[in-house]
């Protein structure tokens, strides 16, 4: 996958449900290469911009009632990740960022692990 900067980008696929569902969809296209989430703009296929994911997002957003942009889902999925216990270089990788500190800006840990992660420190003080 490209990511900003054209740079590359995996995504992990452990799920088995996630990749059965992958899989049908691509036997759906008769997909053999090329992008997988396509365009059929005018009957003609080619990777799907950016701008009209985000388009989509905000109608399916709007249809659910909620107020969300793809880019918090970043910021949600990095502070799932860091109060789930993932360490900041990995989350740091995943979200293709260079610098630790863009990551920082996207991990908020919660304030119950935050408490949590001082108890345990003052009991190793005494």
């Amino acid at each position: 996958m490209l990511g900003k900067g054209e740079q590359h980008r995996p995504a992990l696929l452990d799920d088995p449900r996630l990749v059965n569902a992958l899989r049908k969809y691509l036997r759906s296209l008769d997909y053999t290469h090329g992008p997988l989430f396509q365009a059929q703009k005018n009957g003609r296929g080619g990777p799907l911009r950016y701008q009209s994911v985000q388009e989509r997002w905000q109608r399916y957003a709007a249809l659910a009632g909620v107020t969300s942009t793809m880019h918090q889902l970043r910021h949600s999925h990095a502070t799932e990740l860091v109060n789930g216990g993932v360490s900041l270089g990995t989350i740091r990788k995943r979200l293709g960022h260079r610098h630790i500190q863009t990551t920082l800006r996207y991990a908020e840990i919660s304030d119950t692990l935050a408490d949590a992660e001082l108890r345990t420190w003052r009991r190793r003080q005494r």
